[in-house]
C-alpha cells in the first residue's frame, strides 16, 4: 500500500522488548516482525501486539531484513532493531527526507543516551569500518541498525549478504548506485531487559560481526 510505511523488526528472542517497542510506533507504521528462530516465545507476543509475523528459518540478520521485505508491500520501508535501543519514534525523521525526494536512503547515526549503551569494542569496530566507507565515497559515521528508504531501491540494488554484513553490502551498493544517503542523529540506548545482544554485548558477537563485514569489504 503507497501510502503505508512497513516496518521491519528482524527478531531473535526479543520477546520482552516487544510490547514497548510496538507500543511505540507512530500511527500509520506497520510493523512486520520477522522471527529468526526464537526460543522465548517472541512470534506470539508479536503477534498478540499487532505485527505481522513472518517467520525466517534462515539465520542471520541479512536474511530477516530481505524476507522482511520482501513480505512488506508499502511504498517506503524501514528496518529497526526488535531490542528497544532504538526510539521507534525517531522513524519519521528519517522517512522525511525519502518521502521528500532528498534523499534515497536516510540511515540513523546512532548517539548514546546512556552510560555503557554502545560497548566499547562494538563502538571501535563500527568506527574503523564508517571510516573505510567514507573513504570509498560514501558520507557516513555509522553502520547503524535502522534506515529508511523505499521497498522497490532496495530489492533493486540486490544485496546478497545474509548475515551481519547485510548493513554494510548496502551501504557500499548505495554508494556505487550514486544514492543521497541522509544520515540523522537517533538516541541509543540500553537494551531492554531480558534481552541480550546477539552482536554488540560481547567481544565475541562483534568480531564474529566483523568477520561478516570483512568478508563484504573484500
Amino acid at each position: 500500500m503507497a501510502n503505508r510505511i512497513d516496518v521491519v523488526l528482524p527478531c531473535l528472542d526479543e520477546a520482552a522488548a516487544l510490547p514497548a517497542v510496538l507500543a511505540a510506533l507512530p500511527d500509520g507504521y506497520r510493523p512486520i516482525v520477522v522471527d529468526n528462530g526464537s526460543t522465548d516465545g517472541s512470534p506470539e507476543v508479536a503477534a498478540a501486539h499487532g505485527a505481522y509475523v513472518v517467520r525466517e528459518s534462515r539465520r542471520g540478520y541479512g536474511a530477516a531484513v530481505h524476507s522482511g521485505l520482501e513480505a512488506a508491500d508499502g511504498d517506503i520501508v524501514c528496518v529497526l532493531d526488535a531490542d528497544g535501543s532504538l526510539d521507534p519514534r525517531a522513524l519519521p525523521g528519517l522517512v522525511e527526507p525519502v518521502s521528500a525526494g532528498r534523499a534515497e536512503l536516510a540511515v540513523g547515526r546512532r548517539v548514546p543516551t546512556a552510560p555503557g549503551a554502545w560497548p566499547w569494542h562494538a563502538r571501535a569496530g563500527n568506527a574503523v569500518l564508517a571510516a573505510l566507507l567514507r573513504r570509498r565515497g560514501v558520507p557516513v559515521r555509522d553502520i547503524g541498525p535502522v534506515r529508511a528508504a523505499r521497498r522497490a531501491d532496495l530489492l533493486a540494488l540486490g544485496v546478497t549478504d545474509r548475515a551481519f554484513g547485510y548493513p554494510l553490502e548496502l551501504l557500499l551498493r548505495a554508494g556505487a548506485a550514486g544514492w543521497r544517503i541522509a544520515e540523522l542523529d537517533v538516541g541509543y540506548g540500553p537494551r531492554a531487559a531480558g534481552t541480550r545482544s546477539k552482536v554488540s554485548g560481547t567481544v565475541r558477537g562483534t568480531l564474529r560481526a566483523a568477520r561478516d563485514m570483512a568478508g563484504v569489504l573484500r
